[in-house]
């Protein structure tokens, strides 16, 4: 594995600092979806996922797939600071002709291995690669995130049988659960509780943690790297984490940090919590 220089706290806020400034200059959405599922990414990319950025290509890798591919300006906030890509073209996100398209696209990005948005469809993916790589005798293991509001999807659920049905150990599922989708509360949508239960059911091993709690994610992603069987993760988080008036806020779903006072205060909360020792990439002096 190429070792992050980074920690996965670090990584964690400069996920969220690229992603308040991606949206902000291309007035694109999903502020709050990215800032939800920014603390999973910072773990998975700091000490778990396989990578090799020099060659993104390598047999040996790991794989990832973001289900919910509107939080696409997450991953390539993390490929950028993982070296995958220059820093330099997350300011051309959401642009016309740019190749960082609002919902994540594997074309001509290096280290993204599905294009993703037409939510539902990430898991199938992931038990397609999962599967092949079985019969393939390969050690390579899938990671895939996926919003709890697309778990509304019956894609979703047939491919959670056909992961138990070929005992696919290699792959590892969680769900970014921050009890939000599109214009509501997922449970004012379409009631997915008992969720754990749920996927108990479909026998896969399930856990239910905090989803910002970096310890409690290390510890969840090494158990499940051990289980037999496909595994899941229920990360619980909070929409918008981070920024205190995005929080828990449906509003900012679609919405992108308005120059003035929104991106003002956004940045200033987010300053507030940022490692002492870590150099903003948008502050040339400090």
């Amino acid at each position: 594995m190429n070792k992050s220089k980074y920690n996965s706290i670090e990584l964690a806020w400069l996920i969220r600092r690229h992603g308040i400034e991606m949206t902000h200059l291309s007035q694109g959405s999903h502020i709050a979806s990215v800032l939800s599922v920014a603390d999973i990414l910072g773990v998975l990319y700091a000490d778990v996922i396989n990578i090799y950025p020099d060659d993104p290509g390598n047999v040996n890798r790991d794989y990832f797939i973001l289900s919910k591919g509107h939080a696409g300006a997450a991953v390539y906030a993390v490929l950028a600071e993982r070296g995958f890509f220059s820093r330099d073209i997350l300011k051309s996100h959401y642009q016309n002709g740019s190749k960082l398209s609002g919902h994540v696209s594997h074309k001509d990005v290096p280290g993204v291995d599905a294009s993703t948005g037409s939510l539902g469809h990430g898991l199938s993916y992931a038990v397609g690669i999962a599967l092949a790589l079985k019969k393939l005798a390969r050690k390579n293991k899938v990671y895939v995130i996926l919003g709890d509001g697309e778990c509304d999807e019956g894609a979703v659920w047939e491919a959670a049988l056909m992961a138990n049905q070929y005992q696919l150990d290699n792959i590892i599922a969680i769900v970014d659960r921050n009890q939000m989708q599109s214009l509501d509360f997922t449970e004012n949508t379409a009631k997915l509780e008992p969720f754990l239960n749920k996927w108990l059911a479909f026998n896969w091993r399930a856990s239910e943690i905090d989803g910002h709690d970096h310890e409690a994610l290390h510890k969840a992603l090494k158990d499940a790297q051990e289980a037999k069987g496909p595994s899941i993760i229920i990360a619980d988080t909070v929409k918008g984490k981070g920024v205190s008036f995005m929080e828990l806020n449906i509003l900012w779903h679609y919405r992108f940090p308005h120059a003035g006072e929104e991106y003002s205060q956004a940045l200033k909360e987010l300053k507030a919590n940022k490692p002492k020792w870590l150099k903003d990439p948008y502050e040339e002096n400090e």
